[in-house]
């Protein structure tokens, strides 16, 4: 059933990964789902959410992912004080020309990290929704095309913390994944003190080594889209996610761009494996990271504080695997 019609030359994607993967174990203990999940993010041309408290090396993994790829590359730091202008960029009057002159932000990049996101109000928010979904800024009535390739790779505390907003659903909705990051266990806890220690506590993250450059990420995502998948997987990837609509326990769904999104990671989740066709366990790989920040969970079950994941999983494991 799920033998391919055609074969791919996975080889150059394979070793491309395993050199992006070692660069960045140089300076990061543990976090395997994480980096794997950034990879596929990467391959498969997706926005990702990083959550967690803070000190457990959210911000200098997006970073040294962004690092390995040779393009442009920048940090915003979002505080409540952050306007869109900030992000989109600006018009300056030109008094020698008598025009206005638009000055770009720097959401005009390639890979953008976008640090403690969810500490900037809606109204700011708002500004990044065109660019992450239709990969383009308009201002002051001119609609620039942003270069690609284009990633955001934000992060966020929980929403609990002090002075953190929820991200509106319309936003959140264009994240691909949203990779929540837990404490180390204490034996990876140890091996960072020790490489603290000696490193003397100077982590130069500029001297990460760019391992691909725009071109070389676009020829791999290409291969990605190659990726074969059958029809009977297609159709469980629709049941699971409409699964997400008729559990009384959720509030809100995953829409249809949740179903595609679960396509394109399982692709790419294959693709990393060094399959060129996707199984059901691809698909079981990336479905709950790709639902989590999507759905919403029904008023009562929200006070009573339950996990939004065992819904997820009970949601998952009721779809027959097809065989």
């Amino acid at each position: 059933m799920y033998e391919p019609e055609n074969r791919i030359d996975l080889e150059p994607l394979a070793t491309k990964v395993a050199d992006i993967r070692l660069e960045i174990e140089k300076y990061i203990v543990g976090q395997e789902q994480m980096l794997n999940l950034l990879l596929v993010a990467l391959l498969a041309d997706g926005h990702v959410l990083i959550e967690g408290v803070p000190g457990v090396a959210k911000t200098i993994t997006a970073r040294l992912m962004a690092k390995t790829i040779n393009v442009d590359f920048k940090r915003i730091q979002f505080t409540p004080d952050l306007l869109p202008s900030d992000i989109i960029g600006t018009s300056i009057y030109n008094t020698q020309k008598s025009s206005f002159t638009f000055n770009k932000g720097p959401l005009f990049s390639n890979i953008i990290l976008a640090d403690e996101i969810n500490r900037a109000p809606a109204k700011t928010q708002a500004a990044l929704f065109e660019a992450m979904e239709e990969r383009q800024i308009t201002a002051d009535g001119n609609t620039y095309i942003l270069s690609s390739p284009f990633m955001i790779l934000a992060t966020q505390n929980p929403i609990d913390l002090e002075g953190t907003y929820r991200l509106p659903e319309a936003q959140i909705d264009r994240f691909l994944f949203k990779i929540i990051v837990d404490y180390p266990d204490v034996e990876q806890e140890v091996q960072i003190i020790k490489n603290h220690h000696m490193r003397k506590g100077n982590i130069k993250v500029d001297d990460c080594t760019a391992i691909i450059s725009d071109k070389e990420l676009e020829g791999l995502r290409n291969s990605v889209g190659q990726i074969h998948i059958d029809s009977k997987l297609i159709n469980y990837i629709a049941k699971m996610v409409d699964g997400t609509r008729n559990n009384p326990n959720l509030f809100l769904g995953a829409s249809p761009r949740a179903s595609l999104a679960i396509l394109q990671a399982s692709k790419a989740f294959a693709a990393i494996n060094g399959r060129d066709f996707v199984t059901p366990d691809d698909i079981k790989y990336v479905t709950p990271h790709i639902l989590i920040h999507r759905i919403i969970l029904s008023p009562d079950k929200e006070i009573e504080g339950v996990d939004t994941m065992d819904y997820i999983r009970e949601i998952i494991n009721k779809v027959e695997i097809p065989r």
